[in-house]
């Protein structure tokens, strides 16, 4: 059997020059899970010991007294708030009342000042005054100069 591409002159010749060959290659990919499956096996292999590491030795029970512990200590902190505040409104009642004596000790004082202060001005009132002694202090002895006397 031959061959004849009837656009072809069989009189001419084909060009001769370098021949050129390609190559095509295919590379075919499967889908693979299998590493997926791995991550998550160890993923969850992780989940399950960080789980572990976080509850080991705690039982249902512990939770409860840990609550209970907690809530005693907040009573505790409760009761010493209220009376570190009672503490500090008798410290605040003790000072009013210094405050109150020094200052009914101050008017006290005041009344006996002014008492004896009316006292006196009532006893200078009433007592003459002293009479006015008016002295003349005593006069020197006149100097006599003599022509022989002794010039101190």
């Amino acid at each position: 059997m031959t061959h004849i591409d009837p656009d072809t002159d069989p009189a001419r010749t084909p060009p001769t020059g370098p021949v050129y060959t390609e190559t095509v290659e295919t590379v075919v990919v499967r889908d693979s899970n299998t590493g997926w499956w791995i991550a998550g096996v160890l993923g969850g292999l992780v989940l399950i010991a960080v789980l572990w590491i976080l509850f080991a030795g705690r039982g249902p029970g512990d939770a409860d007294a840990r609550m209970l512990e907690a809530q005693a200590d907040a009573a505790r902190a409760q009761a010493a708030a209220d009376a570190a505040m009672v503490q500090g409104q008798i410290t605040g009642a003790q000072a009013s009342v210094d405050i109150a004596r020094a200052d009914a000790a101050r008017a006290q004082a005041e009344a006996v000042r002014a008492g004896n202060d009316a006292r006196a001005a009532e006893a200078r009132a009433t007592t003459p005054p002293p009479p006015v002694v008016i002295t003349t202090p005593p006069q020197p002895a006149p100097a006599t100069v003599t022509p022989n006397a002794p010039q101190n």
